[in-house]
Parts: C-alpha cells; sequence; structure tokens
C-alpha cells in the first residue's frame, strides 16, 4: 500500500558531491510503473574512511533525521545532509569531515530564523562521546564549523528547539547553544529521565518525581549566578519518577506556561516508573497556579516508556514487551473534557528484539515511535528483529496494519524515520508523509506513507478486515533469520556471526574511488515481495499489493 518513491545511492567525488536525476528521469509526472532497477554499487572517496579497516561495515546507515525539505543521515564516521527540489528530487549537499569517534546523535535545523545570521543556513550537529560538533551548511553546500562543545557526560538528546541546540544527559546535565549570543552553557539539573517540547519550551521529567520547564526563547538567566532558569511545574503525588512525557497545545493556546496571558490552555500526559499515566491540565480558571490533576490511569503493571497526548487520543507504552493502551479522548471546543470522559480503545504489543551488542546509536535510530503530527493519525514503526529488511506500519491507536515495508535490494534496515515534506509550490499541492529507511548498505530508500493511509482509510470504510503485528507464520520466518542460541549473542543474525568468514574490509577498496558492493542476503521465503504489501485483507487469505515505483538517481 505504501510505494517507494525514492532509492537515493551515496556517491561523492572530490570535486562537488551531488545526486541528480538523469534527465529523463524527474520527481513530477512518473508513469504508475517503472521496471525495478539496479543500484549495487556505491562510490566513495578513500580520504573519507581513513581508518576503514576498523569498521565492519563503514557505510551502515545508524540515524536518519528530518526537518522541512532536508534530511540528515549518519553513518559511523561521517554525517550527510541531502535537500529535496521540487523539480529534480533529492540531491547530496554537504558531507562532514571524518571523526574519529562513531557519531551517537544527530539533529538538524533546516529552518533558521535569525536575524544576525543567513537565513538560507542550516545548523546541523552531531555528538560522539562528550562533545558536540556544530556547524552551519548553505543551500550550495558550503559549509563553516561553529565549533566544538562539551558536555563532560555522555549526551543521550540532541535536538534544536527554535534555533536553540539543546543536549541532554540522564545524569542531570542540559547544554545549551544559544544563536544570538553563541554562548554554550551548561546547567545541572535533577537526573532526567524523559522530556518533551513544547513551543519555545522545554519541559524535563525528572527522576524525584517533578517536572520543570525551560524557556528557550527568553533564554532566561539568575542575576546571581547567571544559571538557566529551571522553573519546577508540576510534582507527582506519588514522587514516583516521570519516565514518559507529552506536551499537547491546543489552538487556543499562548505557549505561555507561566499563566500571565488570558486564554491559556495546555495539556500534560506523563507516565511513572510504578506504570501510572496520569493527565494534566492548564486552564484560565487556574489564573497564578500550576497545572491541575485531571485524569489518572492505573493499567500498566511496569514502567511507562512512552506517552503521547493528541487530539483524538492518549497512547501509553510500558517496559513489558513494549505493550500499548490507548484511550479516545474527548473534546469540546478543541479542550480535553470529562464529558463522556477517556474511554479505553486498544490494547496491543510491538514486539521488537533487540540486538544487545548494538552501539547505542542504533537504539536511537530505530525509535518506534508513534510518529505524526498530534492533530493527525499517528503510527508506529515495527522491526521485530534487529537485522530485517522489513517494517510493519501500525496504527498508533489501535495497532492495524497500514502496510509492511519490504526493502527493494534485500538489503538490511538499520535505520527508519518517519517525516512529513512541504508540497511544492503547485497549487493544491499539500505536505505528504513519507518513511524514510536507511540500510546497512548505505542507501536510502524512501516510501509514501500518505498513499498507504488514504488507502486504509478506503478499506476502512468500506468494513474490510485488517491485519495487526506479525502473524504467526510471518513471526516464525522472521525468527528464521536470528541464531536464538545460547552460544551468541540474542538475537543476532543467523548465521552466528563467529562462524562468518568475512574477508578483510581492505580487499572491498582498491584504486583512488572504491566501490562497495552489496551482497544479496538469503530470502527466508523464496517468493516473497520486494517493495510493500498493505495491511488489508480480501476473501479470507488474499492480501493487496501496491505496485512498487522506483526512480533512479
Amino acid at each position: 500500500m505504501a510505494r517507494t518513491i525514492e532509492k537515493i545511492v551515496l556517491s561523492s567525488s572530490a570535486d562537488s558531491p551531488h545526486l541528480s536525476l538523469p534527465a529523463d528521469h524527474s520527481m513530477e509526472g512518473l508513469p504508475a510503473r517503472h521496471s525495478m532497477c539496479d543500484f549495487r554499487t556505491i562510490r566513495w572517496d578513500t580520504a573519507m574512511l581513513p581508518t576503514v579497516q576498523a569498521v565492519r561495515d563503514p557505510l551502515r546507515i545508524n540515524m536518519v533525521k528530518g526537518h522541512h525539505n532536508w534530511i540528515c543521515i549518519a553513518y559511523p564516521h561521517f554525517i550527510s545532509c541531502f535537500r529535496m527540489k521540487d523539480s529534480t528530487g533529492w540531491h547530496l549537499i554537504w558531507t562532514s569531515p571524518y571523526m574519529t569517534c562513531p557519531v551517537e546523535r544527530i539533529a538538524i535545523n533546516a529552518k533558521v530564523l535569525n536575524p544576525n545570521q543567513d537565513n538560507t543556513n542550516k545548523m546541523v550537529a552531531a555528538s560522539y562521546g562528550t562533545n558536540i560538533q556544530l556547524w552551519s551548511v548553505s543551500d550550495d553546500g558550503s559549509s563553516r564549523e561553529i565549533g566544538m562543545f562539551p558536555l563532560n557526560v555522555s549526551v543521550d538528546s540532541l535536538f534544536f528547539i527554535g534555533s536553540q541546540l539543546v543536549a541532554l544527559s540522564q545524569t542531570g546535565k542540559v547544554g545549551v547553544w544559544h544563536a544570538m549570543t553563541h554562548n554554550w552553557q551548561i546547567q545541572d539539573v535533577v537526573p532526567i529521565s524523559s522530556y518533551d517540547t513544547a513551543g519555545s519550551f522545554l519541559l524535563l521529567g525528572c527522576e524525584n518525581g517533578s517536572i520543570y520547564y525551560i524557556d528557550m526563547q527568553k533564554f532566561p538567566l539568575r542575576m546571581k549566578d547567571n544559571d538557566l532558569l529551571v522553573t519546577e511545574l508540576y510534582r507527582d503525588p506519588a514522587n514516583d519518577m516521570v519516565t514518559a512525557l507529552s506536551v499537547y497545545l491546543t489552538p487556543k493556546t499562548n505557549l505561555s506556561l507561566d499563566c500571565s496571558l488570558s486564554g491559556n490552555w495546555i495539556e500534560i500526559a506523563y507516565g511513572t516508573s510504578s506504570g501510572t499515566v496520569r493527565v494534566i491540565v492548564q486552564h484560565p480558571e487556574t489564573v497564578g497556579h500550576g497545572p491541575q490533576l485531571f485524569q489518572t490511569f492505573t493499567v500498566h503493571r511496569s514502567r511507562v516508556t512512552k506517552v503521547m497526548l493528541s487530539e483524538k487520543n492518549l497512547v501509553s507504552v510500558c517496559s513489558e514487551y513494549n505493550h500499548v493502551r490507548t484511550w479516545s479522548v474527548t473534546r469540546f471546543r478543541g479542550m480535553i473534557s470529562t464529558q463522556p470522559g477517556s474511554t479505553p480503545l486498544a490494547s496491543f504489543k510491538i514486539i521488537s528484539l533487540d540486538d544487545m551488542d548494538s552501539h547505542s546509536s542504533a537504539h536511537a535510530g530505530t525509535d518506534f515511535g508513534p510518529f505524526g503530527e498530534q492533530d493527525d493519525q499517528q503510527v508506529f514503526i515495527q522491526k521485530v528483529v534487529p537485522d530485517t529488511d522489513q517494517l510493519f506500519v501500525r496504527l498508533s491507536s489501535c495497532g492495524k496494519r497500514v502496510c509492511v515495508i519490504k526493502s527493494v535490494d534485500g538489503s538490511a534496515i538499520s535505520a527508519f524515520c518517519v517525516h512529513e515534506c512541504e508540497g511544492s509550490n503547485r497549487m493544491g499541492s499539500r505536505p505528504r508523509r513519507y518513511l524514510f529507511t536507511g540500510h546497512s548498505n548505505g542507501s536510502i530508500q524512501m516510501w509514501d506513507l500518505t498513499t498507504a493511509m488514504d488507502l486504509l482509510n478506503k478499506a476502512e470504510q468500506k468494513q474490510e478486515s485488517t491485519l495487526g503485528g506479525p502473524t504467526p507464520g510471518e513471526l516464525i520466518r522472521l525468527l528464521d533469520q536470528c541464531d536464538l542460541s545460547s552460544r551468541a549473542s540474542t538475537p543476532c543474525v543467523s548465521p552466528c556471526p563467529s562462524v562468518l568468514l568475512v574477508p578483510p574490509v581492505s580487499q572491498c577498496y582498491q584504486g583512488s574511488h572504491h566501490s562497495l558492493t552489496t551482497l544479496n542476503t538469503a530470502r527466508v521465503q523464496d517468493d516473497a515481495e520486494l517493495g510493500a504489501v498493505g495491511g488489508v485483507e480480501e476473501e479470507g487469505a488474499r492480501t493487496l499489493q501496491m505496485d512498487t515505483q522506483v526512480t533512479r538517481i
């Protein structure tokens, strides 16, 4: 039901790295079908990989991040930025210098609103070890290093709030780079267990049971010691650790958490280490007071790892096999209401087996969601086993299957990200939601989720039966790809890596420009189709299959 729109293969030369479409392949006016193209060779300059012998997969994609019409790709020791143009599609704009330490976190801001800077510049950040490196990248590919900033502890989260770069560590440190003054400031706080953003505000859920906030737009500093002003917003009644946090801003919200403006309404859902989910609200009637407890749900038996409050649903996930519980939210004039109140909607699991030996960036690049805007349908991306070529896309509200994504070349999916790109300048065009998948061979595949969602809605209107997560047969086939014996890490690729005869990496690279050839992985099912399979069942076992559309870049 989803279609492959792009497959991006990274290539570079010493002159100007770029990606371009041939003259007869443009993004507009694509026919309904294209023949499957073979992209198996990736060219890269050896200067980018001076220590390639120490890296088993030097072009393995570990993370994918998107902002507006830009995406940032993290490889083991460098990052790259791609930009989408209406007429020619995706282009490789910039590649960072080689970094000796593995890249662990990345962030991109493609819309810099700073009167002191050129608005065409994009801000790109990467963290490795205890350091954060920041660049300014222009549309023509030129770049300038802003600086290297230490956090002195490991960086667990890296993101932008407006033009400010924020780095968080669970040990209780907040690092902020101020775009106006270019100052880097580190603030010690209570150990952090969760966070969320709301407009220009950063909200922190901490181990002491409190929720704090920082106004990144005003960037307040205490006069007595010049420390960053961190304000306590709410404390959990049971003093449980706040392990998940979600903020929903209603259309009438004025983005002011101190209630200094009338008409302010903000809703916060959070989960705790004991499995409790609470909803707190702040509305005009409580001017001068903090948020008030609105609802409490005690359905989980394990700590809550994720929570999402949206326009229509409340979704929570606990650590017990990613057990998901959802409720429907009743609203009156955009504000949450108690009549008839939140009602239970669904209960399901997003089972995902993790590789215990993987790098920390691997977990950041395969976060299962939920993805999507809070006023739209959100989805989970389920990756059942670590090294697999397929993903299950499911609705976060009920667990229904939207589609199954299968790599078009059989390569393992190592990272993914759901991102909404702006529509073209043509009249009537709307933003479209895409799923970007990064693969172990360095390629990027792009899937149209907007079409898949539209087809699922049509199927629901016809009251056709739909699937959920993996069926028992699908789960068995996926587990067949893993070695679950006690001799190896659990799980790992089958056969066990310890018995694989891997040739030296140096044999893969010859000459001034080298080619990395993607090896065909053995398919478990000979008749398995590449591309995307829908989640709608008709006449028992028959499933609808969408055309796989591939354009060559």
